[in-house]
C-alpha cells in the first residue's frame, strides 16, 4: 500500500475505529519434497511457485542448504526455483558403490527433478561439482534447459589441486573411518539456526562408506565435457569465476566462457563474494534469468 492510498483509508476511518495496519509483504513459500529415481531417494525444497523455474545444485560435500539464500531472491522475484541434493549429498540417499557417483550420472538426477515436478525447461545452475553437472545437462538435455548458470567449475586447471585436497578425505573415509565418524559426532553436536554454520555442519556429517564411494566416483570419472564438447553448447550461459582458489582456478572460469559460444562473464571478488556480499552477484545472476525466459 502506497503513503498515499494509506493516508487516504485513515482519512475514512470513523471515530473510535481502530487503524487498519498496511500489509506486509509475504514471504514466497517453502516446500521440502522428494522422489525417487533408479531407485534411489533424492530431496528437494521449492521456493516460490509459478511457470519460470530455476534448478540449483551444490558443490561436492555441500547440501542443498547452500543455496537457499539465493533461492529465496529468485523467488521474490517470482521465480519458482528448486535447490536439489544430488544423490550421496544432504537427505537424498547415500549409496555405497563409487560407481553411482559421477557428472553424468548427477546430470540425469537433475533433469530426472524435471520429470518428477512436470517441468519442461528450467534454467539450471550450480557451484562447483553442481556448476559441472549443469555443463553435462546443457550437452545431453540442451532442449530442457532455457539457461544456465556456472560458478566457480572445475576443469583442467583445477585437477592437480582437486587430487591434492579430495585424495587424504578418500584415504580417510576409506582406511580411518573412525575419523570421518568423529568429525560427524562433533558437528552433530554444533547448535543449528544460522544459515551458515548449518551448511558448514551439514558437510561435516559424513559416513565414511558413502563419502569415499562419492570421492572415489567423482575424483576418477568425467570431470567435465571436453573442450570440443564445450564448443558445441547452445544454451545461454552466465560463468562467474574468481582468483586466488585453485581448486577452482581463474583459469577454468575464463576458458569456459570463451570455449561456450556467447557465453557471458562475472568476475567475483572473492570465492565467498556471493554468499557473504551477495547484492552484485544475485542482481547480476537475477537479470540473467529474466532474459532466459523472453520468449
Amino acid at each position: 500500500m502506497s503513503p498515499a492510498s494509506t493516508a487516504a483509508a485513515l482519512e475514512d476511518l470513523q471515530p473510535g475505529e481502530p487503524r487498519r495496519k498496511a500489509a506486509k509483504p509475504s514471504r514466497p513459500i517453502e516446500l521440502s519434497g522428494s522422489f525417487d529415481h533408479e531407485g534411489h531417494r533424492l530431496a528437494y525444497t521449492e521456493f516460490g511457485s509459478g511457470s519460470r523455474v530455476v534448478v540449483l545444485t551444490h558443490g561436492i560435500m555441500f547440501t542443498r542448504r547452500m543455496h537457499a539464500p539465493l533461492a529465496r531472491k529468485l523467488a521474490a522475484a517470482g521465480y519458482r526455483v528448486v535447490t536439489l541434493d544430488l544423490l550421496g549429498h544432504g537427505e537424498s540417499d547415500r549409496p555405497t558403490e563409487s560407481w553411482l557417483y559421477s557428472m553424468p550420472a548427477f546430470a540425469h538426477q537433475t533433469v530426472a527433478l524435471l520429470d518428477h515436478l512436470g517441468v519442461e525447461s528450467a534454467v539450471i545452475g550450480g557451484t562447483s561439482l553442481g556448476a559441472n553437472v549443469s555443463l553435462e545437462v546443457s550437452v545431453f538435455a540442451p532442449e530442457r534447459m532455457r539457461g544456465m548458470i556456472v560458478e566457480m567449475p572445475v576443469l583442467d586447471n583445477a585437477i592437480v589441486a582437486g587430487l591434492l585436497t579430495f585424495a587424504p578425505l578418500l584415504f580417510a573415509a576409506r582406511f580411518v573411518p573412525i575419523s570421518v565418524q568423529a568429525v560427524s559426532l562433533v558437528a552433530k553436536l554444533v547448535p543449528h539456526g544460522n544459515q551458515w554454520v548449518d551448511v558448514v555442519t551439514d558437510t561435516l556429517e559424513q559416513r565414511p562408506a558413502p563419502m569415499a564411494a562419492l570421492l572415489h566416483g567423482v575424483l576418477f570419472g568425467r570431470i567435465a565435457p571436453p573442450k570440443s564438447v564445450r564448443k558445441q553448447i547452445s544454451v545461454p550461459t552466465l560463468v562467474i569465476g574468481h582468483q586466488g582458489d585453485p581448486i577452482h582456478p581463474f583459469g577454468d572460469a575464463d576458458t569456459l566462457a570463451v570455449d561456450v559460444p556467447g557465453a557471458e562473464f562475472i568476475q567475483a571478488r572473492s570465492p565467498v563474494e556471493l554468499r557473504a556480499d551477495p547484492g552484485r552477484l544475485t542482481e547480476a545472476i537475477t537479470d540473467f534469468v529474466a532474459r532466459c525466459f523472453v520468449d
